[in-house]
């Protein structure tokens, strides 16, 4: 409640007396705290916990993305396996190892 009696005075000092720009820039400065504040208070990030609560969203999302980089790497060792794999068939069958194992 305090920033928005501050800013009713500069603005009313500002109707009042003429704007001179270190009037606009305590009017700019004091109406982004007044919008931070409302937009922290509207996002839940207001009480004593907010900084736990970023803090466990931060790890969850690291451990989101770490989960995501080791599901891929995993695919894509499965990927060059499998190409492996089908390259030593192929050699086998070019060589003629099928016909050895009658």
């Amino acid at each position: 409640m305090i920033r928005e009696d501050m800013l009713a005075r500069l603005i009313a000092q500002a109707s009042s007396d003429g704007t001179e720009l270190v009037t606009l820039r305590a009017i700019v400065e004091e109406s982004s705290e007044l919008g931070a504040s409302r937009v922290i208070a509207r996002l839940g990030l207001g009480d004593a916990n907010a900084q736990n609560d970023i803090d466990e969203l931060r790890e969850l999302l690291r451990a989101w993305r770490d989960a995501k980089a080791s599901a891929w790497k995993a695919a894509v060792e499965w990927m060059v396996r499998g190409v492996l794999a089908l390259l030593l068939i192929g050699i086998a069958v070019r060589i003629g190892a099928p016909g050895l194992l009658k």
